[in-house]
């Protein structure tokens, strides 16, 4: 039987793991970062804008804004809430 050298070892074998790890980890990490963005805008989009409402009537309510400006700004909240036009 032909021998050709000492053969890579426990330290080749550990390194080759660690890569493969290595590899896998960042395959991972970047399919994450890729859909994790975009899953994100879309839950966060229809809560979003109920804090602005209520903020909204808060200023009516203390007077900062009148009937029409308020049902103006409501009107276009929702609009953009609902992705039409104001």
């Amino acid at each position: 039987m032909m021998h050709y050298g000492p053969g890579m070892g426990s330290g080749g074998w550990f390194l080759m793991w660690f890569i493969a790890l290595a590899f896998v980890a960042l395959t991972v990490a970047a399919v994450v970062a890729v859909i994790r963005p975009v899953t994100r805008t879309h839950a966060q989009l229809p809560a979003s804008s109920a804090p602005a409402e209520q903020l909204l009537t808060d200023r009516f309510a203390r007077g900062d804004i009148d009937s029409e400006e308020y049902e103006q700004r409501l009107r276009t909240l929702r609009a953009a809430r609902a992705g039409g036009p104001p």
